[in-house]
């Protein structure tokens, strides 16, 4: 059992909190097992009696009949007996399918109002969810309907708790391999479970390229009836990019003028809103440090797993310095933070010209009251190239904390300005490594 502790806490955090729980994350990720496993697992630990959890798996052919919502609510409410906490996982939720309530003319329904002439599985849960003693929790995601959607729906009546591939931290632990040798593998294979935990090389690539291939793309083709030829052509140019700036126009223009797509701005927006639908990709936008305002153009996008990133682009691209840069994105996400690219504007003179110039920072991170500036700098051997990387973070003006991220295994330290310097493995081992 790979160990999932940070979800599991989040999970324990929110028990019987009124809300019906949403695992959402990319496919293949765990969320199934997270519920049906681990978080079981520690109920039962607990002393929860094994027949208060109600388990339904819609995928399986024992359950099928469950598929249809007003089954689904009958079933549970016959599983529950007397007094006592209940939880109810119901895994694979979108493929419950609406059914049309008999006791209604829908020929008398104007058009606009006939969804609402159908029971569906968010009508059931809305009332089950009320009910005493009641816990629920759901995952879920297809072509059909994504776990993001599923969470959009249910609005302030859901808590929805990302999951992610595993991160550095989850890898190590289930790895057995010394520090620097598990990131020279996290750096090529990512985290995706099963990837992990396929020992052979060449079937873990082939794994992660099958999953974008055959899972991700099909998923996104037939959710939002995009063209595939180019959605992954989109894919392949994004991929081959992150972590540099760039816009649907920018991108728009790159896959004209290589692919001869003949596309628009709008249409690569819609594409890559679907791709970010999917946590496939993450959107990190600029915020101006000084005039303290998010800037619409041009923003940063990241792989959700560097892994599958790897795999689309045939293994190809491996420059540490771009993944490392990736890796930090998503674990300052999976902290819980809210991460955007900074912006420093500032005057300079030249030879009597007053000029405007910008520095980026690139992450500007804001959790509560707390933020911190990081600059992801794969070295900062040699004065010159260390005050390159510590430039914007003088010029923010502000007593943030301010940090410089850097490959290896370097120890923390401050220099003489109050910037705080820490090998990328540490920074990621140690989920305190942001505290004051």
């Amino acid at each position: 059992m790979i160990a999932r502790d940070i979800y599991l806490e989040r999970l324990k955090s929110r028990m019987h909190n009124g809300k019906v729980k949403i695992i959402t994350g990319i496919r293949r990720c765990g969320k199934s097992y997270l519920l049906s496993y681990i978080f079981k697992d520690y109920l039962l630990e607990q002393g929860v009696d094994a027949e208060h959890i109600i388990e339904i798996a819609l995928d399986r052919k024992q359950f099928e009949r469950l598929r249809d919502p007003n089954a689904l609510y009958e079933y549970v409410v016959s599983r529950i007996s007397g007094a006592g906490k209940y939880y109810l996982f119901i895994d694979e939720i979108q493929l419950s399918y609406k059914v049309r309530r008999s006791d209604v003319d829908i020929d008398a329904i104007a058009e606009a109002d006939r969804e609402l002439a159908y029971t569906t599985f968010y009508d059931v849960l809305n009332d089950l969810m009320v009910r005493p003693g009641l816990d629920i929790y759901v995952t879920g995601s297809n072509s059909r309907m994504l776990s993001k959607d599923i969470a959009t729906n249910f609005r302030d009546r859901g808590d929805e708790i990302r999951m992610f591939p595993l991160s550095f931290g989850e890898y190590y632990a289930a790895a057995g391999l010394e520090k620097a040798d598990a990131w020279a593998e996290y750096v090529v294979y990512g985290g995706m479970p099963l990837a992990v935990l396929e020992k052979d090389e060449n079937e873990r690539a082939r794994y992660l390229a099958g999953l974008f291939e055959k899972v991700y793309v099909a998923d996104v083709v037939e959710r939002y009836g995009v063209q595939d030829a180019y959605l992954e052509n989109l894919i392949d140019v994004v991929a081959s990019s992150v972590g540099s700036l760039t816009n649907p126009s920018k991108l728009a223009n790159t896959l004209n003028s290589v692919n001869h797509a003949g596309t628009t701005d709008k249409t690569v927006k819609k594409y890559l809103d679907a791709l970010e639908n999917a946590f496939i990709f993450e959107k990190a936008r600029r915020f101006d440090i000084k005039g303290k305002a998010y800037l619409d153009s041009p923003v940063k996008y990241y792989a959700t797993d560097v892994g599958l990133r790897n795999a689309r682009l045939g293994f190809r691209q491996i420059e540490e310095t771009h993944l490392m840069e990736n890796i930090l994105y998503n674990e300052l996400v999976l902290r819980g933070y809210s991460v955007d690219v900074g912006t420093v504007r500032y005057a300079e003179t030249k030879s009597g010209v007053k000029l405007e110039r910008q520095h980026e920072i690139d992450f500007v991170v804001n959790r509560g009251m707390k933020r911190a500036y990081i600059q992801s700098a794969f070295s900062v051997e040699g004065e010159d190239k260390r005050r390159q990387e510590i430039a914007p973070l003088l010029k923010s003006g502000d007593f943030f904390k301010k940090m410089v991220i850097t490959a290896g295994s370097a120890k923390a330290h401050m220099d003489e300005n109050g910037i705080l310097y820490m090998g990328i493995i540490p920074f990621l081992l140690d989920q305190n490594s942001l505290d004051d």
